[in-house]
């Protein structure tokens, strides 16, 4: 595994009205890892992955991501990023294929469309690319995002609860999309209340409560499958 600092909190704080959320919370995660975040409903795991992905600002603080400043190289931040959060930011009137190709139109990126056929079978829904997203259910909407990251294939993950909506094929498949990830050397961070799947693909872990972050070197032992990703 490298140790090249992917992604980097450094004593982030967040209030609203007074209320403190997040107290100085600090936490590296680095190329090639999975890092898996716990808590409680309204811990604040949402809000520090928003700070982490640039979409929010801390109440003091900072964030780092490829040695850019969260805050004063924002662009520059955002080039290596990628956040699958709650929803799934597709377009109702698009079909698949043209919201894969409409959202990495927006990062620069022009994939082919044998390639973007290639990302909808790898996600199981390859005979739905020509379907409007607003008739896909909540599980085939969650693969279609997955499937930009697959085509997205950025240096640092960020997933906000990444098994909901989906079914057993589903979760198992984006176990792959983290080992995949690991292989090319990208940083992965995501939250769940699932620890015994999450401990199935992270290296480290760590728990929010009452604002604050505590670290875990490992949540459990990866099984041989998922460990062999290097």
């Amino acid at each position: 595994m490298a140790s090249e600092t992917a992604l980097r909190g450094i004593l982030l704080c967040k209030s609203y009205a007074h209320y403190p959320v997040l107290t100085q919370v600090s936490l590296s995660v680095y190329a090639g890892e999975c890092y898996a975040l716990f808590g409680a409903n309204g811990a604040g795991k949402t809000t520090l992955m928003k700070i982490l992905s640039t979409l929010l600002s801390p109440t003091s603080g900072h964030v780092e991501i490829l040695g850019c400043h969260g805050a004063n190289q924002k662009a520059e931040a955002r080039a290596s990023l990628f956040l699958l959060g709650h929803g799934t930011q597709l377009y109702d009137d698009l079909t698949a294929l043209e919201n894969l190709q409409f959202a990495l139109g927006l990062r620069g990126l022009s994939p082919s469309m044998s390639e973007m056929k290639s990302a909808l079978d790898r996600v199981g829904i390859g005979p739905f690319a020509r379907y409007r997203s607003r008739d896909l259910s909540a599980g085939m909407k969650r693969r279609l995002a997955i499937a930009k990251v697959w085509l997205a294939r950025p240096k640092v993950l960020l997933m906000d609860e990444p098994y909901a909506a989906l079914d057993v094929a589903g979760i198992e498949m984006t176990h792959d999309l983290i080992r995949d990830a690991r292989r090319r050397e990208a940083a992965v961070l995501f939250t769940s209340h699932d620890v015994d799947r999450a401990a199935r693909v992270a290296d480290r872990a760590g728990t929010l409560q009452n604002g604050r972050l505590e670290e875990t070197p490992s949540p459990a032992p990866r099984s041989k499958t998922d460990a062999r990703v290097n």
